[in-house]
């Protein structure tokens, strides 16, 4: 039997799952880390921590599915996307804590951004969505590594004299992986950095030379499925060929099998992020979505739109671990079901790092409004999960307006094995939502870019093949209702965008 296995290092946990040649879990295993918050909006991690975990799971997963290292026929990488590390190329040492996605440090330098231009005389936020398909926002790894370059102690002398990397958190795994073997990435990781030209495919000139960033740092792009190089039998007992490798939500999207025009997922993890297949040419948003690389097979791109929302899951770890709200991520379901989903007119607005898409305001900060004093905890925890379809909601909007409408959505991450949400979700979206057999869906299609990478699978089309449904949620709510959730939601929004 010939088996793969996926290593999805997430925001706030590290996992890896093995997978037989049909695609069934054979072994798993997971560990929970923490961020670090230096200052307001700012988001580290350690990443040896980062590197550690990942090399536990493996293992560990390794033992749990009873199988030999040398059975493995690839890893397949998938990775919480724009968070940047700089490590030295010798010591293979980090030269600062990672900074996280949701690191806010870059806001001034985004606000200077915003009325400056290229050589060539371009407005550089027209330029960075032509090239990139982005826009100005802290949230990329542009202004994170142009920061690291200028505030660490001879970066930038060091960046020009060769003696650094930069990478995504694939990048330096892979780094470790093969023990300085092959510093690269992939096409979704490099479309996420913000210098990245995703019609060429090729890192932009313009907008390294715009950043000060010296282009012996960057890692070598490859396709999604290719050989990015092999995990020393150190590791994990056995040399394993790295064969896949994408972004976490473009790897959930794979996961989904959302391979046509017009499909779209939903994932509901630390944050929530919504992608909707868009085909071989680029979309561009013009409703403040972004344009991204879905996925890059033997040299074909295919593109998405995309949603994301900073704080969705986190707000739950946010309510365990500082309010002491909850003991356990589970209780949010039976909070739930003890209001009936009903939170008596309070709405939260979780702009703990600034709000995402459509707004990219990084400076606004959380709101929970419509306390009385018949409010209790349970009415705030059905409130933050509620967010995140209200939120929702507003990117399935946008993207109808882009004409990408959803009329099925597909939804993953650790937050929908709540069925009352998954509910909520298809009422207030007014679509079908559905939920997969196996929610894991980013590591599944970093499994099934390694299987492909292998030969175990053909191609997209095989393993789409694979997909099985969980249940399916219908829209139920009366419209008098979902208008009035919407309006007071909406109502809360404002307030926290004034403030």
């Amino acid at each position: 039997m010939t088996y793969v296995m996926a290593l999805d290092q997430g925001t706030s946990s590290s996992r890896a799952i093995i997978y037989n040649g049909a695609g069934e879990v054979v072994g798993t295993a997971q560990q929970t880390f923490d961020s670090v918050y230096p200052q307001d909006g700012w988001v580290e991690q350690d990443p040896n921590i980062i590197w550690q975990s990942i090399l536990q799971v493996g293992r560990d997963a390794i033992k749990a599915s009873s199988i030999e290292a040398g059975q493995i026929k690839a890893i397949g990488i998938t990775n919480q996307r724009e968070t940047t590390l700089l490590w030295d190329r010798q010591t293979d040492e980090c030269l600062y804590n990672a900074i996280v996605w949701q690191d806010r440090r870059g806001a001034d330098r985004c606000i200077e951004m915003a009325g400056e231009q290229l050589k060539d005389g371009r407005g550089l936020a027209v330029a960075i969505n032509q090239i990139t398909g982005l826009i100005i926002d802290p949230y990329f790894s542009s202004t994170k590594l142009a920061w690291l370059l200028s505030n660490v102690p001879n970066a930038q002398a060091r960046a020009e004299a060769g003696e650094l990397c930069f990478g995504t958190v694939d990048s330096f795994l892979i780094w470790k992986l093969t023990k300085g073997a092959s510093h690269v990435t992939d096409a979704t990781n490099a479309s996420r950095t913000q210098l990245f030209d995703i019609t060429t495919n090729q890192w932009s000139v313009e907008l390294t030379d715009y950043f000060e960033i010296p282009e012996g740092i960057l890692p070598k792009v490859h396709d999604s499925v290719g050989v990015f190089g092999i995990a020393d039998s150190e590791w994990f007992g056995a040399p394993i060929p790295i064969l896949g490798v994408a972004g976490d939500q473009q790897a959930a999207l794979i996961g989904q099998a959302c391979f046509k025009p017009g499909m779209s997922k939903s994932t509901y993890g630390t944050g929530c992020f919504v992608m909707t297949h868009t085909g071989e040419q680029v979309r561009y948003s013009k409703k403040n979505l972004l344009a991204t690389i879905a996925y890059r097979i033997d040299g074909q791109t295919s593109y998405a739109l995309e949603g994301s929302i900073f704080v969705a899951g986190q707000a739950v770890k946010w309510l365990r671990d500082q309010l002491g709200l909850i003991e356990h991520a589970s209780d949010t379901h039976a909070a739930y079901e003890r209001t009936g989903g009903d939170a008596q007119g309070v709405y939260v607005v979780p702009g703990f790092t600034g709000l995402g898409a459509p707004h990219w305001r990084p400076d606004v900060r959380g709101l929970i409004t419509g306390l009385t004093l018949n409010s209790d905890k349970d009415h705030i925890i059905t409130a933050f999960l509620q967010s995140v379809a209200f939120q929702t909601e507003t990117l399935l909007s946008l993207m109808a307006e882009e004409g990408a409408p959803v009329d099925t959505l597909r939804v993953d991450g650790g937050m929908v094995v709540n069925e009352a949400l998954c509910q909520f979700l298809s009422d207030i979206l007014q679509v079908d939502v559905e939920r997969p057999a196996d929610i894991e869906t980013a590591a599944k299609g970093a499994g099934v870019l390694a299987a492909i990478g292998c030969g175990v699978l053909k191609d997209l089309e095989d393993a789409a093949i694979h997909w099985r449904l969980d249940k399916r949620f219908a829209p139920i709510m009366a419209d008098s209702v979902r208008a009035q959730l919407l309006k007071g939601y909406n109502q809360a929004l404002s307030q926290a965008l004034s403030s």
